[in-house]
């Protein structure tokens, strides 16, 4: 055609754009759009496919505004591809004017549209309206049910999701994954493992894939299930999926959350042999932080420098983690100041949360507090919540008292801060300062949120709070925890700090109240249900207290276990009578 000078007619248009467009050539599309004079429905459809298709959403977008100028109607192929492109676009103004024009030319009713809709409502955050629209259409497709499962699990519906996907007529992949994904995010990750593994029994008609392997790796890594993760490890080997990157990259975060560092590393070698990918970079480096492994962290950071990959702002929250955890101070400082002059990115409020966290752990509050005052944004409750830790560990009760009184006001109702105020005025003996919170807390309505901790044990996690008597193996765990254990660490060093009992009661009291932590619990029931030489893994809701800390370390030496804690901050390796933070934590 274009050696005799001949112009493509619309129907012939329309399909050389189609096939340019699958072809991944949206130049020349583009190029046989313009030339055609009288364009046709089809070869509109033909275009915005193609627009859409490569990601160019806002110019879809016009292109059908450009067809609807020129009289052209819409049809059931034209609208699936605009709501798609109204939804990522975020557009609900322009979502509602697209569903009025197909509702005047009766395509609400249109499967296809009518799943393009309630996708289009769910994206933009308009449930009601994609759950008028669902239960109105009278022929739905599966698309339709997952669309909107998807929703209510994004809007923590879990009760909403659940219903829809029981009365599902037919569920395929997505359904699955869906929900087993909508339970991960929402922190229910018993949930999603109790579902996949309906999935993998012999009846089941759908089998997991690629992505619900990747939706419930995440589970494990919330509940530091690692023997869980090891088993779906071995069925994404067993169906050939352990060579995928992204499940590899996957694997790499479950493995390190659930304190496996070694298995980690292991993953990371092999994802770096196929791909030099960004984000299994940041995951090692943010891995070896939360381990306490700073200066690993430091030397993940510059081989990736040295691989020619460019840092991002998760790059960076990793690497001042890292730091501060280490005691790093001037490397953590030198890496925040060229943060912007070297790699070209401005530092956000949770590096500067790390760089506060870094300097209140070294005792230099002064320059803890300037920082913040010269913060060019809001300092928000991770960097207020980061001084009043650090000043409950240096004992500074005049920023003690700033930072709580703006985390009052921007957490009203979190009573941990109320707490750590009160332990502080407790550590200085201000007892009526100490009643006076209290009181304030009760007046209010607030609980504080009780220490709970959790080992798994063959494949089964066991929960304990603290002072917990439930556990069907409570005797047994409390003949170790009050007779034995105390007596083999004391003979080893350990002396009870009731400091960290901050209650105005008799010391023996005090010991008795050290003595039943649920971490304490915890390592307990380990040591009674596993064989020597088995490593404890034991996962707590709040910071380990500093007593539980050196009672572990001592408990790690006499039975001859490693240890493995991770609290709400981080990683506690405890070893032959250390812990891997070096006691700076």
């Amino acid at each position: 055609m274009a050696l005799r000078g001949l112009e493509p007619n619309a129907f012939l248009g329309a399909k050389m754009v189609a096939m340019y467009a699958s072809s991944d050539d949206l130049d020349s599309a583009v190029n046989i759009f313009h030339r055609v004079n009288n364009p046709s429905t089809l070869l509109y459809n033909s275009i915005i496919r193609a627009y859409t298709l490569c990601g160019y959403s806002q110019k879809t977008i016009e292109i059908y505004g450009q067809m609807h100028r020129l009289g052209l109607k819409g049809d059931n192929f034209t609208y699936p591809f605009v709501l798609k492109c109204c939804a990522n676009l975020s557009s609900i103004w322009l979502g509602k004017c697209v569903h009025s024009l197909s509702l005047r030319i009766g395509l609400e009713s249109d499967m296809y549209v009518g799943t393009s809709l309630i996708d289009m409502y769910v994206k933009c955050g308009e449930m009601s309206d994609a759950r008028s629209l669902f239960d109105k259409m009278t022929v739905r497709d599966v698309s339709s049910w997952n669309a909107l499962i998807a929703g209510y699990m994004k809007d923590g519906e879990i009760c909403s999701a659940e219903d829809l996907f029981r009365r599902m007529p037919c569920k395929n992949i997505v359904s699955w994954t869906a929900m087993i994904s909508g339970y991960t995010q929402n922190g229910l990750a018993e949930q999603a493992l109790v579902l996949f593994d309906e999935m993998l029994r012999k009846d089941s008609e759908v089998k997991p894939n690629w992505v619900t392997i990747m939706s419930v790796l995440p589970a494990c890594a919330h509940s530091a299930a690692l023997e869980r993760g090891r088993q779906i490890h071995n069925f994404a080997s067993r169906i050939g999926l352990d060579s995928n990157t992204s499940i590899q990259t996957a694997l790499l975060a479950m493995y390190a959350k659930c304190g496996s560092l070694s298995d980690a590393r292991q993953y990371f070698k092999r994802v770096r042999q196929t791909e030099n990918s960004l984000v299994a970079w940041n995951t090692m480096i943010t891995a070896y932080a939360s381990h306490g492994r700073g200066s690993e962290a430091v030397s993940t950071f510059e081989d990736m420098i040295g691989a020619g990959l460019q840092p991002d702002n998760i790059t960076f929250t990793g690497l001042l983690s890292g730091c501060s955890h280490s005691g790093l101070i001037d490397v953590g400082l030198k890496y925040f100041n060229c943060m912007k002059t070297i790699y070209s990115i401005e530092p956000r409020v949770e590096h500067y949360a790390c760089v506060v966290d870094l300097l209140g752990r070294a005792g230099r509050l002064g320059e803890a507090i300037d920082l913040v005052s010269k913060m060019p944004m809001q300092a928000g409750p991770s960097i207020w919540g980061a001084l009043l830790s650090a000043c409950r560990k240096h004992h500074n009760l005049e920023i003690a008292e700033i930072a709580a009184r703006k985390l009052f006001i921007l957490e009203p109702d979190n009573s941990g801060n109320y707490v750590l105020l009160s332990n502080i005025y407790a550590d200085a003996g201000m007892w009526k300062e100490v009643d006076d919170l209290r009181a304030l807390l009760k007046s209010q309505g607030m609980k504080k949120n009780p220490g709970c901790s959790w080992i798994e044990v063959n494949g089964k996690a066991h929960l304990f709070l603290g002072g917990d008597t439930s556990h069907p193996q409570a005797k047994e765990i409390y003949e170790v925890l009050l007779e034995e254990l105390p007596n083999k660490i004391k003979a080893a060093g350990y002396v009870p700090d009731t400091s960290f009992v901050l209650h105005d009661v008799s010391e023996e009291e005090k010991e008795h109240n050290l003595t039943t932590h649920s971490e304490k619990l915890a390592i307990a029931f380990g040591l009674l249900n596993t064989s020597p030489g088995v490593v404890l893994r034991v996962t707590k809701n709040l910071r380990i207290c500093g007593d539980c800390h050196t009672a572990t370390k001592l408990i790690s030496r006499v039975y001859g276990r490693e240890i493995i804690v991770r609290d709400l901050n981080r990683f506690h390796h405890f070893r032959d009578g250390c812990c891997s933070c070096g006691d700076y934590w």
